[in-house]
């Protein structure tokens, strides 16, 4: 493991500490509106698709070398996400208003009929959410660290979007753990250990994906497009209840969504990648690749 790496997953393990901390701290803090709370999540949730479409997708092809695979780890990711959602049902992100707006009229059942159920699977299902964070941020690290030269903060684009939901998924659990009659200490405990979740699993899944083997690169490739597909879940578990129940505040929602697309668009821009990695990787040719959907995976690089 390249000590620049690890130094730079260190820092970004802090920052997510604090903003998932940050979190769940803002039921204690501060009241929201939900209309502010859609248009943030909004902009994270583009954020959050541009990066599972336009950085993770491409770095597993580059690791993979086969779009069937990529396509296939993508949608296991997604299925994985999604069946976890369904079960744990922990991805609410809305909030309480004695005078919100008429929305919460018919939703208030929706979100709060089953409290105590919620809140024991929101512990159970945001440990597994939280899991996964470190798998996709360890993966973008690691796979950036290989390719690039000299210190840069690689996985900057995945960390960014990390660092922008944890708040909504603190908060979440707070809400969730606060309506199960849960005491403001134990809370600020499953807080702390939701918080360290992702930054522990990166650590230790940066270690696994930096040993030397023969089928290393192979894995790293099928955590990158895994990742994607969570990413892709996520956003849309985001997205789509405010599109399928509520028909306030389209355009604005619908901008904040395509700034989020833009910000990671940009964010490839920024890191100098494109993210096309039109370099060639070690040992293979356009010509070995360009009908190579339906063969088995190939070492794509020698170290």
């Amino acid at each position: 493991m390249a000590t620049s790496s690890l130094l730079v997953l260190l820092a970004y393990g802090v920052l997510i500490v604090l903003a998932s901390l940050a979190g769940g701290l803002v039921p204690l803090l501060v009241r929201l509106t939900h209309q502010r709370m859609q248009l943030a999540l909004s902009f994270v949730a583009g954020a959050m698709l541009g990066v599972g479409i336009l950085h993770l997708g491409p770095h597993a092809f580059f690791e993979l070398r086969s779009i069937d695979a990529v396509a296939s780890w993508t949608l296991i990711g997604f299925l994985a996400m999604f069946f976890i959602e369904r079960f744990f049902a922990f991805h609410h992100h809305d909030i309480s208003e004695a005078d919100a707006h008429e929305h919460h009229a018919g939703c208030e059942l929706e979100h709060h009929h089953a409290a105590p159920m919620s809140a024991s699977g929101a512990v159970i299902g945001l440990s597994l959410h939280g899991l996964a964070d470190g798998l996709a941020l360890a993966a973008s690290v690691q796979a950036e660290a290989a390719h690039g030269d000299g210190f840069r903060l690689v996985g900057l684009a995945t960390f960014l979007v990390i660092l922008l939901h944890k708040p909504f998924d603190s908060l979440t659990l707070g809400t969730l753990l606060a309506a199960g009659g849960w005491s403001p200490r134990a809370r600020h405990w499953f807080n702390a250990y939701f918080a360290l979740l992702a930054p522990a699993g990166a650590l230790l899944l940066l270690a696994g994906f930096a040993a030397p083997g023969a089928g290393s690169h192979y894995w790293l490739g099928v955590a990158l497009a895994f990742s994607a597909g969570t990413f892709l879940c996520i956003a849309s578990s985001d997205l789509l209840p405010e599109l399928q129940f509520h028909q306030h505040d389209r355009g604005k929602l619908s901008v904040a969504l395509l700034f989020g697309i833009a910000a990671a668009w940009a964010i490839g821009l920024a890191e100098g990648t494109g993210h096309g990695h039109s370099h060639e990787a070690p040992g293979h040719s356009h010509e070995q690749h360009d009908h190579d959907h339906g063969q088995g995976y190939e070492h794509p690089h020698e170290h």
